[in-house]
Formats: structure tokens, sequence, C-alpha cells
């Protein structure tokens, strides 16, 4: 009995050695391992690939090339920054007499963080329902955003209901159904032709009677220089709110790849009220500085930003992470 007592004590001394050896491993493992980046940022750096890769040029040019900084100016319009931007930064850049990479890096970092602060990125749900009108012109990508957004408050505990305003395209209303049914979100349509602001009012007594707590309207494509087709417009979201209601936000859903040129789309569809701006196929295109131009220039929020195909791949904007995507690794 003695010596089976000292055996197990042996072993209890063993065991418990090798407890701290094993300890004392994983510990060195998880200090050694990089920090896992946040998913929005992975995301963020994946969708700018191709703008980072294009204004790397920028800040590693040899000094000694003719006119620098007139050409890095340029290079910042080509990424669809804006011409306000571009000269500030490019300022900023040469009144700190700066040439190396990592030097111009940091300033144009700063430069854009700056820009960036400041603005109300906040998804307003006011109201009970809530009611989210998106608009936009054709091909920007409006009943997928729909969609994402509906997954988006869905997975926060929220009940979307989407309502297809877009009464002219025919494959709207069978586009967003495939959607609703893949989300398991209610939907309420119109017929072809219907009148939208009519379909838009049923929608949201729907909403209503299901207890549906936010309303995502879709609407049609319009050219924003259709005088017609902007009032139509206007007159949905004064139909939403006959009754006391209030829409809590009407999203420009702008294509990233149209660049500059969107520009002129945002300035029209801002009398109808625009709240902020969700900018898609930010994945596609080198111009993802557009997103400083719209602000810049419209004081315009960027709200969303799409990143990919998925139901899953609408990420809120976030300024440092976007400036992170944008600027790459480097002096910060």
């Amino acid at each position: 009995m003695p010596e089976s007592i000292a055996s197990l004590a042996v072993w209890l001394v063993l065991l418990a050695v090798l407890g701290v050896v094993v300890a004392r491993a994983r510990k060195r493992r998880r200090r050694a391992r990089p920090p896992a980046r946040h998913p929005q940022e992975t995301a963020m750096g994946a969708a700018l690939s191709r703008v980072r890769g294009h204004l790397e040029s920028v800040w590693t040019r040899p000094p000694g090339s003719a006119a620098p900084w007139e050409q890095m100016e340029e290079d910042l319009i080509a990424a669809d920054m804006g011409v306000k931007a571009a000269r500030r930064i490019v300022a900023a850049a040469r009144e700190a007499g700066l040439s190396g990479a990592d030097e111009i890096r940091a300033v144009v970092r700063a430069e854009l963080n700056r820009s960036l602060a400041g603005y109300d990125r906040d998804l307003h749900l006011d109201g009970d329902p809530s009611i989210i009108v998106l608009v936009g012109v054709n091909g920007a990508g409006k009943t997928t955003t729909v969609a994402k957004l509906a997954h988006r408050l869905a997975a926060a505990g929220k009940s979307p209901l989407v309502g297809g305003a877009d009464t002219f395209r025919p494959a709207a209303d069978s586009q967003l159904k495939v959607w609703a049914e893949r989300l398991g979100v209610p939907m309420v349509s119109g017929a072809r032709g219907a009148d939208p602001a009519s379909v838009a009012y049923d929608a949201l007594g729907a909403a209503r009677a299901r207890g549906a707590d936010v309303l995502i309207v879709d609407t049609a494509g319009r050219l924003h220089t259709s005088h017609n087709l902007m009032e139509e417009l206007a007159k949905i979201v004064r139909v939403l709110g006959r009754d006391g209601d209030r829409v809590s936000e009407v999203l420009l859903v702008m294509d990233a790849t149209t660049g500059q040129s969107g520009l002129a789309q945002a300035r029209r569809f801002a009398r109808v009220g625009v709240t902020g701006v969700v900018l898609t196929k930010l994945d596609g295109t080198a111009k993802g500085g557009v997103v400083l131009a719209i602000e810049d220039e419209l004081s315009l929020p960027v709200k969303f930003v799409g990143v990919g195909e998925g139901s899953g791949d609408l990420l809120p904007f976030d300024g440092p992470s976007f400036v992170d995507a944008l600027v790459g690794a480097g002096a910060a």
C-alpha cells in the first residue's frame, strides 16, 4: 500500500510538471502569433487592393523624378479622391518637405483621417416601423443592397420587411423575391406598372400588420437627369410620411466603379433628402478614393460599403479601417 501511494504521488507530480510545460508552450505560441485582424479590416483591405496598388506608386516614386508633386496630385485624382482633396494632401506633404515613402504615406494617412472624421455614419432607425428607402441609378446594385441590409438587420435581431416598389424593371420583383425567400424575410410588391408610391404605402401597412420593426423599400433605378422620375421618388418619400410616419433614412446606392461621374448623381439625388451613401462594388475598382470626394464635396456620409456578392458583404463604413486599407502598411 505505501508503495502504491508513493507511485501515485510520483504520477501526480509528473502530470503537474507536464501541465506547466504545456501551458508555457501555449503562451509562447500566443506571443509569437500576430494579432488577428478584425474581419472588417480584412475585407476592406481585400476590396481596396487595386487602388492601394495604384497609390503605392505615388509614395515610392524616386525623389528625383520629374515634377513629383504635380504627378502625385494627378495620381490621387486618378484614384478619384477629387481635386480639392488631392491638392490638400499634396500641399500638406510638400509644405512638410517630405520625400520618403513612409513619410509621405504618414501625411496622407493623417490628412485622410482628418477629412473623414466627424460624420454621422449611424443607421438611424426611428419610428415603428423604421423606414429606409434605397435610391439610385440603374445598375448601382440597389436590389442586392436591399437584401444585404435586410440580412444585416435580421442578424442584429430586427424584423425587417422589404417593399418592392420597383414596378418598372421586369426582373426587379423576381430578383428581390429570390433574396427574400433565401433570407426568410417577408416581402410586399406590386403589379408591373403599378404606382410605386402606392406599393410603398401598402408595404408600410403590411409591416405594421405583421409586426415588422423595419421597412426597407427598393425603388426603380432612374436617371438623375430625369425631372419626372426624380419627382416620383420624392412622392414615394412623401407618401410614406403621410400618416405622421417619418422616413428614417434615404440611402443613395452608388457604384464605386463610376468614380467621379457618380458625384453628379449624388448632387441630384441629394435634393430628395438623401441622408447617406451606400458605395457598392468597392472590390472591383481602382478608384476607391471616391469615398473622400463624396464626403468632401457633398457632405454626404458614406454609411455602408459593398465588398462582395454575398449577403454578408455589406460593411458599415469605418473611416480609420478604410484609410488603413487604402494607404497600406507603413508609418502611422
